[in-house]
């Protein structure tokens, strides 16, 4: 049996207000948070971008390409596949 991982510390933990800021380095539109709140993701210019200890990498030779069809299943698209605005969770209102 595998013990949890420990949480990360706050510092190290991507703040949400902060997308509203971000735009994709490429394209200038926005960015889109992924589920696992791994990595920012430029649906126009299909790529992810990687946050490292809270830190998102904007740097294009850190992104890697997003399959299109992963970019219709991503859970901040609305049905036309344009981004939604970012909500906080309860948690973090």
């Amino acid at each position: 049996m595998t013990t949890p991982a420990p949480p990360p510390e706050p510092r190290h933990v991507f703040d949400i207000k902060t997308l509203e800021m971000l735009v994709c380095p490429l394209t200038k539109t926005r960015l889109v948070l992924s589920a696992d709140r791994s990595e920012l993701i430029s649906v126009a210019a299909r790529l992810a971008f990687p946050i490292v200890k809270g830190v998102p990498l904007l740097a294009l030779d850190e992104a890697r390409n997003v399959d299109p069809q992963t970019l219709r299943h991503l859970p901040d698209l609305d049905a036309g596949g344009t981004p939604r605005q970012a909500t906080p969770r309860n948690d973090e209102a």
